[in-house]
């Protein structure tokens, strides 16, 4: 299956995505953001707010060692993040149904650019605060009687979506 080692990880080229998790509060979901991380190759994943941090059994139950290959790095808040990713050339998008958001299958990555995704709590969503900081909102479209997904597929949806159209999946 010509896998990669941690350390080829490591050293492969990266998608141009952050994935931002802001006050997660499952230690399963962020190990299924990690893992997902790890299946297409992040640029990194920052943990803010209450989201657990490596090391955790909780976590590697679901990461099963993407903790140890993703880049992580940990904030007090997703609002410092937003701020420190703006400010190193990302654009940032939250991942929020609010008004004049953009549908995911409308949105169109541009290759020169860097991006950051933040996905929220799994109750009360992305802080208001993080919203207004983001450069824009996307959101999934749905069409059941639910208004939500869980965050651990929301993330897998997005990043798939980035995967496919900068590495051409």
């Amino acid at each position: 299956m010509q896998r990669l080692s941690v350390e080829e990880f490591r050293e492969a080229e990266k998608l141009p995505l952050v994935v931002v998790l802001d006050d997660v509060r499952s230690m399963h979901n962020v190990g299924s953001v990690l893992r997902t991380g790890d299946a297409f190759r992040v640029k990194a994943v920052y943990l803010c707010g209450i989201t657990s941090t490596p090391p955790s059994a909780e976590i590697h139950k679901t990461a099963l060692g993407a903790e140890d290959s993703v880049t992580w790095r940990y904030f007090p808040t997703a609002l410092e993040a937003v701020r420190q990713l703006q400010s190193d050339g990302y654009t940032v998008y939250s991942v929020e149904q609010v008004e004049h958001s953009t549908k995911l299958q409308r949105f169109q990555a541009e290759k020169s650019r860097r991006y950051a995704i933040v996905l929220g709590n799994e109750v009360k969503g992305v802080h208001q605060e993080v919203v207004d900081a983001s450069d824009g909102c996307l959101e999934i479209p749905q069409l059941g009687t639910k208004h939500s997904m869980n965050v651990s597929v929301t993330a897998g949806i997005v990043i798939y979506k980035f995967a496919e159209q900068l590495l051409l999946l």
